[in-house]
């Protein structure tokens, strides 16, 4: 039966409000929306007036529901943190007859239709209602209730002069998903306690109920394990090599100090534990194996295959050779020991255990590896992982505990009971809903955060990748391939910071904002709802929230795209620009020079006829925001023509499409910056329909070449001509001068002298090497090939 602890004055009060409704809608063109929620409620009525918070409001819960009075008391510590006022708190009996004006009444119910999650909030100019089924959906009211508050209350100081309202509104919510999560790897570089909870409090403004902890890996363990007192005295510690590039630091030596690192003991851990409960957030731990474990081997070399010595590495390690040795009775009892202790603590449902990117080599070679496969029946590596993983969820599920991994566990066939974390792409998760096991889908392509935002060369490292708020916003969860039975099994979406190159809070919460809100709508809104531009709209008020909380916010969406297009009836380029902004207010220049509010202001697309040095940057108030953007564009006489390929690009990178080699804009350093067109394991070869016969000096075609991603250089290039089209004739012929093995990023324009040609049709052949070398982590397998324009002069 529903509670209502005498709350009928209250609930007649605002039903007379509810009768005034109006249904959300998208913003006017030009207009931030008044309500910005993020993640979307699932659905908005806005009611007339507004509630104003004073001195003399009050909070109302429940007597005897300490439950109901803790997120009470989180909401009075919230409201005083910005406003620097005291709220009282008052229990109400159920036989309460009346109800004080200016308040909060907070009401546990039995509903059917809210989930322990959901909620609803009616809000009128004397009350607030604040309805759940249990005390999460209660705290997720709270932190719309935050949002509805002038931005201001979030600030790290108090600001006077702030008139505390809030909007009459009433809103029913309920998340998507019940897994909507972020991982965050403490392993490449330790965060302090300290950051941790503020990691949790970032998930918590974003609705998301999960922390993946990635505590264990190549470069640190950060753990404490009583039995295993080394996993942190040698463990948690390697050589300080933060001078040098990640992939570029050399092992440690004989004799030196090992200084860099750190760990979280166990009453840590429960303090840790204990601030996430009291905010609704699960912890996951992950306990890395059978690889990613160089720093456990280095503590107890003996649970390897070939018994080490072994030091922390202080850098990347490739291929991951050293793992555990699962042909030893003393690795489980080591693993087995380790998990114990971490069950102990964390109370979470789910451990993982990692299973990624395992390299089997000693596998093969180790006498007690094949000896266990001989005795196990398994006849291939693959299957000695499977058996592997399954041992270890058969200790968890004795415990009470389900296995959780990445996707690389389901080679050699899946554990009876484990869930996927489906990175590889979807194809993974896929596959194990429709053996109907439960998934988390946590794609690179739309959900790692070590990527890029916005161009290299203005943003702080990253391991590549390139990863806009906008793509982020895009992700959908569940794969339209699942039926609705297998579609059940996607327990939700996660976002990942892995931290090679990110080493303190500021760098993390510049990768972590803004690109949290999108992925959290992701996990909560509904799919109906999810609008990229009202999205964009509510951000204005979001970016503001985070700026008075003193959050290292990244400003790329503010960043100026430049887009060429076609006209439809000239046939011209011209350059459209855009940001991830709510209609921005762009400024730019065309002869190099730093834009400013007094410069050309962008209002359609701009038409060049001959190169230049476009310019553009976005102002809010008179003040530029994010950084400039710099495009050269080259006027030629390609530009525009349409390119004719023997072989197509990949959808993944299309640089552009029909005119992406002819478009007069060079691509960056990043392969995923939109001017790349890209082809796996294919030769370019473009031909290109000059419109009339013409005389040129000089072709030209740029290349990438970054083999971390698999990209090389051609091994030549070719340059034809043709009068009609069909018989071509031999122009130059290029060689490429670069190692396929040179680990520098490179951009080379292949560029011949033509002197007193005149064809109409010109073709680029320009070869794949084929396959990634030797001694390269992909040997054998696709290479790509990156082209970005063809210059004819």
């Amino acid at each position: 039966m529903k509670k209502i602890f005498g709350l009928f004055i209250c609930a007649a009060m605002l039903a007379l409000l509810a009768s005034c409704v109006r249904v959300e809608v998208a913003p006017a063109a030009g207009k931030v929306p008044e309500i910005s929620i993020i993640p979307r409620p699932e659905r908005i009525e806005p009611l007339p007036g507004a509630f104003l918070l004073s001195p003399g409001t009050k909070i109302l819960v429940p007597a005897g529901d300490d439950e109901t009075k803790h997120v009470a008391e989180y909401l009075a510590g919230c409201l005083h943190d910005g406003t620097n006022l005291d709220f009282e708190i008052a229990e109400v009996s159920s036989s309460a007859t009346n109800t004080p004006p200016n308040a909060f009444i907070f009401n546990k119910l039995n509903a059917s239709d809210l989930v322990s999650e959901g909620y609803r909030l009616t809000a009128g100019p004397g009350l607030i209602l604040l309805e759940a089924s249990a005390p999460q959906g209660l705290f997720y009211a709270v932190q719309t209730i935050l949002q509805l508050l002038p931005p201001e209350i979030f600030s790290v100081k108090n600001i006077p002069g702030v008139h505390w309202t809030i909007p009459a509104v009433k809103i029913t919510d309920t998340p998507r998903y019940s897994w909507r999560g972020m991982l965050l790897d403490v392993s490449r570089h330790f965060f302090s306690k300290e950051f941790i909870k503020k990691f949790i409090d970032y998930l918590v403004l974003h609705k998301m109920n999960t922390f993946h902890w990635h505590l264990t890996d190549d470069q640190g363990w950060r753990i404490e394990i009583k039995k295993y007192p080394r996993l942190t005295e040698v463990g948690a510690w390697r050589a300080d090599r933060e001078d040098k590039p990640w992939t570029e630091r050399e092992p440690q030596k004989e004799g030196e100090k090992a200084a860099n690192g750190g760990f979280y003991t166990q009453e840590e851990i429960r303090e840790i534990l204990a601030y996430a409960k009291s905010r609704f957030v699960t912890i996951v731990p992950e306990i890395e194996m059978p690889g990613h474990c160089l720093a456990a081997l280095a503590s107890y070399p003996q649970v390897s295959c070939t018994g080490g010595p072994f030091t922390v590495p202080p850098g990347s390690v490739w291929p991951i050779t050293n793992v555990y040795c699962p042909g030893s009775d003393e690795t489980f009892d080591f693993l087995e020991n380790v998990l114990a202790e971490v069950i102990a603590l964390f109370p979470s449902p789910y451990i993982h255990i990692g299973g990624d990117e395992v390299d089997k080599a000693n596998w093969k070679k180790c006498p007690k590896c094949q000896a266990r496969m001989k005795a196990e029946g398994l006849k291939t590596e693959e299957e000695l992982q499977s058996y592997f993983i399954r041992r270890i969820e058969k200790f968890l599920n004795g415990r009470g505990k389900k296995l959780i991994g990445w996707d690389e566990i389901l080679e050699g066939g899946l554990a009876p009971n484990a869930a996927v974390m489906s990175w590889r792409g979807t194809e993974g998760g896929i596959a194990a809903a429709r053996e109907g096991h439960d998934v988390v889908m946590t794609p690179t392509s739309h959900c790692y955060f070590d990527y890029y935002q916005g161009p290299p060369a203005s943003e702080p490292p990253a391991i590549g990748g390139y990863l806009p708020l906008s793509k982020v916003y895009s992700f959908e969860p569940t794969p339209s391939e699942l039926k609705a039975g297998e579609a059940a099994h996607i327990l939700g979406a996660q976002a990942n910071l892995w931290t090679e190159y990110i080493a303190t809070p500021e760098h993390a919460e510049y990768m972590i904002f803004p690109r949290i809100a999108a992925i959290a709508e992701a996990g909560w809104s509904p799919q109906a709802s999810k609008n990229w531009m009202h999205f964009a709209a509510r951000m204005t008020a979001q970016f503001e929230r985070y700026r008075l909380a003193g959050i290292h916010y990244a400003k790329s969406a503010y960043g100026v795209r430049v887009s060429p297009e076609l006209e439809t009836l000239t046939k011209e380029v011209v350059l459209r620009l855009e940001t991830e902004t709510f209609r921005p207010d762009i400024h730019f220049t065309l002869d190099g020079s730093d834009p400013t509010p007094a410069s050309r202001f962008y209002d359609r697309p701009i038409h060049l006829t001959k190169s230049a040095i476009l310019r553009a940057g976005t102002f809010l108030a008179g003040e530029l925001q994010g950084n400039i953007t710099e495009k050269k564009f080259f006027a030629h006489k390609a530009l525009g023509k349409p390119t004719k390929l023997v072989f197509p690009y990949k959808d993944r990178y299309k640089g552009g499409g029909e005119i992406g080699l002819t478009n007069g804009l060079r691509g960056s350093k990043s392969h995923g910056d939109g001017e790349w067109q890209g082809f796996e394991g294919d030769d370019l070869v473009a031909e290109i329909d000059l419109g009339r016969a013409q005389k040129i000096s000089r072709l030209t075609a740029g290349f990438l070449q970054n083999i971390n991603s698999w990209i090389f250089l051609p091994a030549s290039v070719e340059f034809d001509g043709s009068d009609d089209g069909q018989d071509y004739r031999k122009l130059a012929m290029l060689e490429n001068n670069v190692s396929p093995k040179s680990a520098a990023i490179i951009l080379k324009d292949f560029s011949a002298k033509i002197p007193g040609v005149q064809v109409r049709f010109i073709r680029v052949r320009a070869k794949n090497i084929g396959t990634c070398p030797a001694g390269h982590p992909g040997a054998g397998r696709k290479a790509w090939l990156f082209a970005d324009e063809i210059i004819v002069e």
